[in-house]
């Protein structure tokens, strides 16, 4: 062991010596690259195989096993991770948005490999989520993971966070610009020419090796038999109104769902909610089983008659209403399907379901819509496509990795301006109700997303800790002015606490206030502390965002602050100048283009 570790390190000094840093980087990314695209394959091929094991004998009409089968994923999935990980791996990309912003892109080892078994068991059997956010939370593992074990400094780190998950987006879809894009816009990370070809070698490698063991057709068969016409523009519009509705209504649904099943405390609690609640779902709407990929090929295939085949409502196959109500209810009820699953103990993402919503959303939109007279004709097959891209543009706030994907996804490159057409009213529908995706609007509440503007994600960056001064000598209100000239007279500050016995903070004493008393000996028994010390302009509650004690500075025009905990019992104090200085060392740390 001590023989491998030393050819180790003796690696790492000839690398340091004959390897620059951009070059190595380079060879990381690709590195990176073959390990998502491994682990992308992997995943798709055991969710596949549990689904065709456990559904390829059932027959038309209502399958009892669709009450059995989602109870038993999501507790397998469930006692994995109480047991074994021992950690919460649900949410994936707002668990990478974290590590960027608050963890220095560390990434815990585990998961590399617990996302993959939890998820498959979950979705393999019926949980009604996608692989994708596990994939990419295995992707960012593997590429924070292997920078740390070449000792990558921070920035670094976050490049190789982002190059995993470039590579795993690439590789699970076999769409390398959407992978590149997803990175941009929803980890947020800034494209320079030092990011810019890391990125795309993760990508473009993990999209290769996708092509080499699973063949290069697109994911999804879409042949486009109906060319779009510019008249319909107008009705594009209208369907990245109606998916923005879609997005919000998703979004604040899900938000709601999972505080109640946090709520619910014990284990247990949420596996038995969240169990009944998804194995009923599934059995009344059979195309929430699991990723949903095939109800969306059937769809992008124009074979909508067989999608109740599974069902209790398998008669009503050839109703036009029938059909369009079947629909509609699942359009409402995959929200709580999804959250059922990750909020009773499963694991996966909202990748498929938004895309899986999106192409329902899209085909009602233009089924509805044929059915009048006096509306022009609509191809439900491109109406599908494009409502894909539109949800998940407005679900993610990402329009341009809906426009993206969904062409690599599908080949639909020909549909390339209502795609973009959709995407953006999709985005801009849900921004008027909602400012952050689904992904990082609990980070934001915290005050710990990292953003792309520059000032706000510097000082999300900032260490709390080291903006905190202690060096302060702190003062009681029944001390004298004798007592407190002594304390002046060995203090290099100006501004004095004032606490009680209990350690809380009371106000303070200014050194500006009582310098026309202080050189006054006669004075020094008669005035006490309690007499002449002030109030703070502000105090600021430890872990307050940093952008929330920078307005804090704005408003009360103080250059020095006191910091209590939620209790009021001093802290220490925050200065500007201090928070400026360590502003600058973030900036060129994290944010040089060099």
């Amino acid at each position: 062991m001590e023989n491998k570790e030393g050819l180790f390190y003796k690696f790492l000094l000839w690398r340091d010596k004959n390897v620059q840093e951009k070059h190595f980087v380079l060879f990381l990314s690709f590195l990176v690259g073959i390990c998502t695209a491994a682990s992308a394959i992997l995943l798709k091929q055991l969710i596949h195989f549990i689904q065709k094991i456990l559904t390829q004998h059932m027959d038309v009409g209502a399958n009892y096993l669709f009450l059995l089968y989602p109870v038993i994923g999501i507790l397998l999935a469930g006692l994995f991770v109480k047991y074994i990980v021992r950690d919460d791996i649900s949410h994936g990309v707002t668990k990478i948005l974290y590590a960027i912003s608050q963890r220095k892109s560390r990434i815990k080892p585990h998961n590399i490999w617990s996302s993959l078994v939890a998820s498959s068991v979950t979705i393999g059997l019926g949980g009604s989520v996608g692989a994708e956010a596990p994939i990419v939370l295995t992707g960012a593992a593997i590429g924070s993971n292997l920078g740390r074990m070449f000792k990558m400094e921070q920035k670094t780190l976050m490049l190789l966070v982002g190059c995993g998950a470039a590579g795993a987006i690439a590789g699970i879809f076999k769409a390398p610009i959407a992978g590149l894009v997803f990175v941009i816009e929803v980890l947020m990370l800034d494209l320079t020419m030092t990011s810019v070809m890391p990125l795309l070698i993760s990508s473009v490698t993990a999209a290769t090796v996708s092509y080499i063991f699973t063949g290069t057709e697109a994911m999804f068969k879409f042949s486009q038999t109906e060319v779009f016409e510019i008249g319909r523009i107008p009705y594009v519009l209208l369907l990245g109104i109606f998916c923005g509705l879609v997005s919000l209504y998703f979004t604040r649904v899900m938000n709601r769902v999972e505080g109640v099943y946090r709520k619910l405390g014990t284990f247990w609690r949420k596996f038995f909610l969240g169990s009944i609640m998804l194995s009923i779902l599934i059995f009344l709407f059979p195309p929430l089983y699991g990723e949903g990929y095939d109800t969306i090929g059937s769809l992008l295939d124009g074979q909508f008659a067989n999608l109740m085949d599974k069902s209790l409502f398998y008669e009503m196959n050839n109703s036009y209403w029938g059909v369009l109500v079947f629909l509609l209810l699942i359009l409402l009820t995959k929200v709580f399907a999804s959250s059922a699953t990750n909020g009773g103990g499963g694991c996966g993402g909202i990748f498929a379901p938004s895309l899986f919503l999106g192409c329902i959303a899209g085909f009602i939109f233009a089924h509805t819509s044929n059915y009048f007279d006096f509306t022009r004709y609509l191809s439900e097959k491109n109406f599908a496509l494009m409502g894909m891209a539109g949800v998940m543009a407005g679900v993610m706030h990402a329009p341009l990795t809906g426009v993206f994907l969904i062409a690599e996804l599908t080949g639909g490159y020909e549909l390339f301006l209502p795609l973009m057409i959709v995407s953006i009213s999709s985005y801009l529908t849900i921004i008027m109700f909602e400012p952050h995706s689904i992904y990082s609007m609990r980070l934001a509440q915290k005050g710990e997303l990292l953003t792309h503007h520059k000032d706000k994600a510097v000082l999300t960056l900032l260490n709390v800790d080291h903006v905190i001064e202690k060096d302060f000598c702190i003062i009681r209100p029944d001390m004298t002015l004798g007592d407190m000239v002594k304390v002046i007279a060995k203090s290099g500050r100006n501004a004095f606490p004032v606490v009680d016995n209990e350690g809380v903070l009371l106000g303070l004493v200014l050194l500006d206030n009582i310098r026309n008393i202080m050189f006054r000996p006669e004075l020094y028994d008669r005035f006490k502390v309690s007499k002449f010390m002030v109030s703070a302009p502000a105090r600021i509650v430890i872990n307050t965002p940093m952008e929330k004690v920078m307005q804090i500075f704005d408003d009360t025009k103080a250059w020095n602050l006191p910091v209590v905990d939620e209790e009021g019992h001093y802290i220490g104090f925050m200065s500007k100048s201090k928070i400026f200085n360590s502003y600058r060392e973030v900036l060129v740390d994290n944010f040089s283009g060099d």
